[in-house]
C-alpha cells in the first residue's frame, strides 16, 4: 500500500512536504476549502520549490469554488513548477460549500468541470459558458507560464453514491474518498466506475483503468501496550474526522436518520454545544469553525468509538495491517492520512506501519 499525507494550507507547509518526502511518502495534498483554510495554489506552490519527488495533490476542488480556466491556470502553473508531480482532485464541493451555507455542485457540473480541466491541463480548447454565452477557450500563452506538455492525474472524489463514481469512469480519472475505510463500499464505487467506463474512449490526457489510483483519507492512530482503543490520545489523534462527520450530519437532518441512537444523541449535543439548530440558516457558521482541526477536550466525548472504528484506523499494529490488507484487496492504491496533532511523528508512524 502507498502511502500520503493531507493537511490543510497554512504558513510552513512546505516543510511539511520536505519532511514527507524524506520519509518516502508518495504524495502530499492540501484541502480546498476557502473559508476554513487557507489557498492551496499558494501552499503548493511552496511545496513545489522545496521538494524534488513527492506528488502534490489538492483534495479536492470543485466548480461551485473555481471556473475550469481558473483552476486550470493554478494546476498548470504548479505543472510548471514541479512537472508530472501534480494531481488534480475535483469534487461537488460537499465540505467548502457547506461552509459557504452553500449546496455542492451537481454530477453533471462536476463531469463538465472534470472534462474541462483536463482538456485545458492538457493544451486543449474547451468550450466555456457563463449564461447563454458560450465560447472556445485555451491558453493563450505557454512556454513559461504554464505547463500542458507533462500529465497530470486526475481524481474525482466519491463517498457512497456510484454518481461521481461513474464521472471518473467516463473520464478516466481515479477515484479518492474521505473516512471510506469499508471494503465492500469500495468494490462498490470500483463497480460503477468500471461500468461507466465501458466502451468509453479515453485520450491521452484520461488514463486507462489499469493506470489510475484509487485514495482514501483517513487518521490513523497505532496503540501502544496494553492503550484503550477510546483513550483521549486516540480520540484526539481521529476526532476530526469524527468531528466532520456529526457536522455533517447536524447540517444535514436528512442524514442523521441513518445513524444510531448514540450517533443521534451526539448530533444533538454538538447542535446544543454549537448554540444552533438543524434548521438555522446560519448554522454554517457556528459548526465548521476549526474544521478538520484539533478537536476540543470537551468534545471528547463526541468521539464514539462506532463513529472512530468506521472513519478512522485505531488498533494495534496486526490490526491495523490487516484492516489495511482488505483495503488494498478491494482496490485502494494508497492511504492518506489527516494529521493534527503531531504531524511529523503520525506521519512517521505511518511509514513505521506500512513498512
Amino acid at each position: 500500500m502507498l502511502a500520503g499525507v493531507v493537511v490543510a494550507a497554512q504558513p510552513g507547509v512546505e516543510d511539511l512536504a520536505v519532511q514527507a518526502e524524506e520519509l518516502g511518502l508518495r504524495s502530499f495534498w492540501v484541502n480546498d476549502t476557502p473559508m476554513v483554510h487557507g489557498d492551496p495554489f499558494v501552499a503548493l506552490a511552496l511545496c513545489a520549490k522545496a521538494t524534488r519527488r513527492i506528488k502534490l495533490g489538492i483534495g479536492v476542488t470543485s466548480p461551485a469554488l473555481r471556473s475550469a480556466p481558473a483552476a486550470a491556470s493554478g494546476f498548470a502553473s504548479l505543472n510548471a513548477l514541479a512537472p508530472g508531480r501534480i494531481i488534480c482532485g475535483v469534487g461537488t464541493g460537499n465540505t467548502a460549500r457547506r461552509t459557504l451555507g452553500m449546496p455542492p455542485a451537481t454530477a453533471a457540473a462536476l463531469e463538465g468541470f472534470t472534462a474541462a480541466l483536463q482538456d485545458l491541463c492538457a493544451g486543449r480548447s474547451t468550450e466555456y459558458r457563463e449564461g447563454d454565452r458560450v465560447r472556445d477557450v485555451r491558453f493563450l500563452h505557454a512556454g513559461a507560464h504554464v505547463n500542458t506538455a507533462d500529465p497530470i492525474e486526475f481524481v474525482v472524489a466519491a463517498l457512497h453514491g456510484p454518481k461521481a463514481a461513474a464521472v471518473a469512469g467516463r473520464r478516466g480519472t481515479g477515484l479518492i474518498s474521505f473516512g471510506l475505510l469499508d471494503p465492500t463500499a469500495w468494490q462498490a464505487l470500483h463497480n460503477a466506475r468500471r461500468r461507466a467506463a465501458d466502451g468509453t474512449v479515453h485520450d491521452s490526457n484520461s488514463p486507462a483503468d489499469s493506470s489510475v489510483n484509487s485514495y482514501v483519507v483517513t487518521a490513523l492512530h497505532l496503540l501502544r501496550g496494553d492503550e484503550d482503543p477510546g483513550s483521549d490520545a486516540a480520540r484526539d489523534a481521529t476526532g476530526h474526522l469524527v468531528l466532520s462527520m456529526l457536522d455533517f450530519a447536524a447540517d444535514t437532518p436528512a442524514f442523521v436518520g441513518q445513524l444510531g441512537p448514540d450517533e443521534r444523541e451526539a448530533v444533538r449535543k454538538l447542535l446544543d454545544r454549537r448554540g444552533t439548530t438543524a434548521t438555522a440558516p446560519d448554522r454554517y457558521t457556528k459548526l465548521y469553525p476549526n474544521y478538520l482541526g484539533r478537536i476540543a477536550a470537551q468534545d471528547r466525548d463526541l468521539v464514539l468509538p462506532s463513529l472512530m472504528n468506521s472513519v478512522a484506523l485505531v488498533g494495534t499494529r496486526d490490526d491495523l495491517r490487516t484492516r489495511i490488507a482488505a483495503l488494498e484487496q478491494a482496490g485502494v492504491d494508497e492511504l492518506l492520512i489527516q494529521p493534527v496533532i503531531d504531524p511529523p511523528s503520525e506521519m512517521a508512524q505511518l511509514v513505521e506501519l506500512l513498512t
